[in-house]
């Protein structure tokens, strides 16, 4: 059977704090001192004794680094060689160098997605320069590299841009390079290249508002959690990952309130979001098999964030509509059907109201407003015969 390897992400070596060695694989092993202190080991057997290498400490090495020196370790046990006698130094590459600032900074992405966005565009989009040492990479090898996809590919074409440009200006940061960034917009590729033209702005599809209610006739209908979980995204016009990753601590149902936790809240805030008495009788007929409130067939894990979307497919909706786009129904509604403020109905959608100083001044989340208004449009959406 094989051995896991890459147990470990930069989040869980911040988090690890019991005394010892924490293995990743591959020989690798995350060491904490009696102090706290961390640092990188590499275990190994020789003439049949345990022999511990130390690779440094974290914050000199980062764990790619580290997993690379216990590769280059393996490497050399392969050829029968003593992995403690001194090799030649790895030479850095763009590759090498942009893999470690992706395993420095993935910690602090929500979004799996953006995680596998940063390695796919560039793993993909800078192939020519991927081995190439930072500081022989020029102006026209990162043009060659845009220049194919600049029109064509506007948006993808830009972050690659803005990603070669992150990863060569940590280079220079780590001695690997100096000069200019090859990959600079302005007073450089501003002048070689076309200025990026905006497209027009694509909005997720939505439903009409008057066209929901009885489309919640047909979801109430639907068995499973997907269902239960689209309900939910539409009842409180909530975002997909706020409900799939929604956890029963976060809900008090005495009080009528669900508190999304700042770190799963795209402005990085705590969220209150009230809880009507739709919303309350749904949350009362869910089985409590995990800590997850719509868990997948794993109760460790969440359900899909394709879930709902492929249950709008099976409806033989999803060409039309986006579960997204419901955010957009609630939002026409409170505009065209109540006389509540623009901020209330903003704020019901988690997002920024006014300037930097209007907040400072107004820290209240409206929440009693949004409190009416929600019951409000959980009534619209459910006929007072549902409820009896």
């Amino acid at each position: 059977m094989a051995r896991t390897i890459n147990k470990l992400n930069p989040l869980k070596v911040r988090q690890i704090a019991k005394r010892g060695l924490h293995a990743d694989g591959n020989g690798l092993y995350l060491s904490v001192s009696k102090s706290g202190s961390k640092s990188w080991s590499y275990v190994f057997y020789k003439d049949k004794k345990r022999v511990e290498l130390g690779l440094g400490p974290i914050h000199a090495v980062s764990l790619a680094q580290a997993r690379d020196k216990a590769r280059d370790a393996n490497e050399l046990r392969a050829q029968g060689l003593d992995p403690r006698r001194k090799a030649e130094p790895k030479a850095e590459t763009f590759g090498s160098v942009a893999l470690t600032l992706i395993s420095d900074r993935e910690g602090g992405w929500k979004n799996e997605k953006h995680r596998r966005q940063w390695r796919n565009t560039l793993q993909t989009y800078a192939a020519a320069i991927w081995d190439k040492a930072p500081d022989e990479i020029t102006v026209d090898d990162v043009k060659a590299i845009l220049q194919p996809i600049w029109t064509t590919k506007a948006e993808t074409a830009s972050r690659v841009r803005g990603r070669i440009e992150a990863v060569l200006d940590v280079a220079k940061v780590r001695g690997l390079r100096s000069g200019e960034n090859p990959a600079a917009w302005r007073g450089n590729l501003a002048l070689m290249l076309p200025k990026p033209r905006k497209g027009p702005k694509r909005h997720h599809p939505a439903m009409r508002f008057a066209d929901v209610p009885a489309f919640m006739l047909k979801l109430r209908d639907r068995p499973g959690n997907a269902a239960r979980a689209l309900e939910l995204v539409i009842h409180t016009a909530a975002r997909t990952s706020e409900v799939l990753d929604a956890k029963w601590t976060e809900f008090d149902l005495q009080e009528r309130i669900w508190a999304v936790p700042a770190e799963r809240m795209k402005a990085s805030k705590l969220h209150r979001v009230p809880l009507t008495e739709p919303i309350v009788a749904l949350l009362k007929g869910l089985p409590r098999t995990s800590d997850y409130v719509f868990p997948s067939a794993d109760p460790e894990k969440p359900l899909s964030n394709m879930a709902m979307a492929m249950l709008l497919q099976r409806m033989c909706l999803r060409d039309r509509y986006t579960v997204h786009g419901f955010r957009s129904s609630f939002r026409d509604w409170a505009g065209d059907m109540t006389s509540f403020p623009r901020e209330v109905a903003e704020h019901a959608l988690a997002h920024q109201v006014g300037s930097d100083v209007e907040r400072a001044y107004r820290r209240s989340d409206a929440l009693e407003q949004r409190r009416l208004m929600m019951a409000q449009w959980s009534a619209y959406l459910t006929p007072t015969k549902q409820l009896e």
